[in-house]
């Protein structure tokens, strides 16, 4: 006998709610969703990478007919997802060195193309580290051609998986394994880093957008708005990381939506080197209130702290905001 299924939060949009109208309705609460990266992985508990990859490529497989290969930079998402000669991905998928995902990805396509194969895409993912450093040079190069590849970076802001080392993508202030909190200016300098969105558009490639965990709809409709395009692709996923970051694993969605309504993280999209679309900020709020809650910034606080690095922070998120428009005019 089956017993009936009991929907207690019908009039939410709780992920996986299926009483919605179809069009509000997430890839996950459709019962085919393809589970692309399954259960089993050894992802931390609170992991924002494994959240934000579970949805892209189940987002990319239902865009494509599920006619999609991914190629997967070394890094977290990588370790805990196949351990040899375990896995948890239900598609075709290629492990990549390091610092080579976008050129491996290009050589899919390419391989494809030469078979004919043109209907099936290419997906290509990996951490800020395999993104923003190691992996720069093939990226851009993959930009310059317009390689028909979406290349996504969930960005966790460090090498979470080797230690929780400094990478381009890290904060001005955070502290890491290689930038202590000592001295004058503890943590990451200020002034240095990479802006991968930004020098995606330098490119003028055909879309470029960023997105958080935060917000799954518009992640997972940012992914089928990129299969709809030809030529290259960027996609840029802010996933906060709890034992990086030093944060409980409950408040990782908190922290990714703080990211934005604070301005440190503007959402956004872009086509062809021009902004198309913001993401506005619906309350807005103190970088305090998303700082504190993350050991890797408790040297801000507290007694002497450093008020003058706080500022330099609420200026940079102030910056986001004029510069993106994230505000509507009666607020800004």
């Amino acid at each position: 006998m089956n017993a009936p299924v009991k929907f207690y939060q019908t009039g939410t949009f709780t992920v996986g709610n299926r009483l919605l109208r179809a069009d509000q309705r997430s890839v996950q609460a459709s019962t085919e969703r393809s589970n692309s990266l399954n259960s089993g992985h050894r992802a931390c508990q609170g992991c924002g990478e494994a959240l934000g990859a579970r949805y892209v490529v189940d987002a990319a497989m239902r865009a494509t007919g599920n006619q999609l290969v991914a190629c997967n930079a070394t890094g977290c998402l990588e370790v805990f997802s196949t351990p040899y000669p375990e896995t948890s991905w239900q598609l075709p998928w290629i492990h990549s060195l390091f610092g080579n995902a976008a050129a491996v990805g290009t050589g899919v396509a390419a391989a494809l193309k030469v078979k004919g194969r043109q209907g099936v895409r290419v997906l290509a993912q990996g951490g800020d580290g395999g993104t923003t450093d190691i992996g720069f040079g093939c990226l851009s190069g993959m930009f310059e051609r317009n390689d028909d590849v979406l290349y996504v970076c969930y960005d966790n802001e460090a090498y979470m998986n080797t230690g929780v080392q400094r990478s381009s993508a890290t904060p001005p202030a955070a502290r890491t394994a290689t930038t202590m909190a000592v001295g004058p200016q503890p943590g990451a300098s200020f002034g240095q880093g990479k802006n991968v969105p930004l020098i995606a558009m330098a490119h003028r490639i055909p879309y470029v957008a960023t997105a958080t965990v935060a917000d799954l709809r518009d992640l997972e409709a940012k992914v089928e708005r990129a299969m709809t395009l030809r030529g290259a692709r960027y996609l840029h996923v802010l996933v906060p990381c709890p034992l990086g970051w030093g944060a409980a694993s409950r408040d990782t969605i908190l922290l990714a939506r703080l990211a934005r309504e604070t301005g440190i993280f503007p959402v956004f999209e872009a086509e062809d080197g021009e902004v198309t679309a913001v993401t506005k900020i619906r309350r807005r709020l103190p970088v305090e209130d998303y700082l504190r809650p993350q050991r890797r910034f408790a040297h801000l606080f507290g007694t002497p702290g450093h008020p003058e690095m706080l500022a330099r922070i609420q200026a940079e998120a102030d910056r986001n905001i004029r510069r993106f428009g994230l505000l509507d005019r009666a607020e800004a």
